[in-house]
């Protein structure tokens, strides 16, 4: 393969992966461990107070602070950006199973149709095709990553530097934030709804550069577990293409 076919190729790794785990990361390790309900009235939007916007993410971050791994069963869901004014349409829910542990790791299993497994250590991330057979590696750096879901990662993220923040909808039990990146991002926004009370967040959503909107719920949520480190490493199966966007072959 033509290197330039191969940045390419990386490029749009980068950027869908990067997004996704800015969204999970952000938001993953806020859950309660309560089912997310569904989502208020679109028609709703009660006023913000001046300063709901920081208090409410400064909530959060405290909630994400406190958590050193998790535990869930997820759903997510795409909405495809279209042209021409039409709506948005929607994939069909992708399910599975996550962890993730602070600082950098995390397992994700998607279940068929579409298995994959997605694994990161802290310095390499891994994409598993297992119905395409082919295992993809990507260095966890700025290069791969965009700078805010690197730090998030690490467990070192803050919200309030890396994003411009405003509350969009504010009632008595909920606070709708809307995310900006301050720095050049492979995605153009998240949102968060977090409970007022504890920053556990509801739901998340990210909206990328093409317009693409996806949502993840996350269910049967455990906290503080210390899963056992193998589960983060990851060996190519045999049979399996191996495509290495780190710069080195795999050892």
């Amino acid at each position: 393969m033509l290197r330039s076919d191969r940045e390419v190729i990386r490029g749009r790794f980068c950027a869908s992966w990067g997004s996704l785990l800015l969204l999970i990361l952000v938001a993953l390790p806020a859950f309660a461990g309560e089912e997310m309900p569904d989502a208020a009235s679109p028609g709703a939007r009660p006023a913000c107070a001046a300063g709901a916007a920081e208090a409410t993410a400064r909530l959060v971050q405290s909630r994400y602070d406190g958590i050193r791994d998790l535990r869930a069963d997820f759903e997510q869901v795409t909405r495809s950006a279209s042209f021409a004014g039409e709506p948005l349409m929607d994939s069909a829910p992708r399910t599975g199973r996550v962890i993730f542990a602070k600082p950098g790791r995390m397992r994700w299993t998607y279940a068929a149709p579409g298995a994959s497994v997605v694994v990161s250590d802290g310095r390499s991330l891994w994409i598993h095709d297992v119905e395409g057979a082919t295992a993809t590696r990507l260095e966890v750096t700025e290069g791969s990553l965009s700078g805010a879901a690197l730090e998030f990662l690490l467990g070192e993220g803050n919200i309030l530097e890396e994003f411009d923040v405003r509350a969009t909808d504010c009632g008595a039990e909920r606070v709708s934030l809307d995310l900006v990146p301050k720095r050049d991002a492979s995605y153009e926004r998240l949102g968060l709804v977090a409970r007022t009370t504890t920053g556990d967040i509801e739901e998340t959503s990210i909206v990328d550069l093409f317009g693409n909107h996806t949502e993840i719920r996350f269910h049967e949520i455990e906290v503080n577990r210390s899963p056992a480190a193998d589960l983060f490493e990851f060996e190519v199966p045999e049979g399996v293409e191996f495509i290495d966007y780190a710069g080195s072959q795999a050892g």
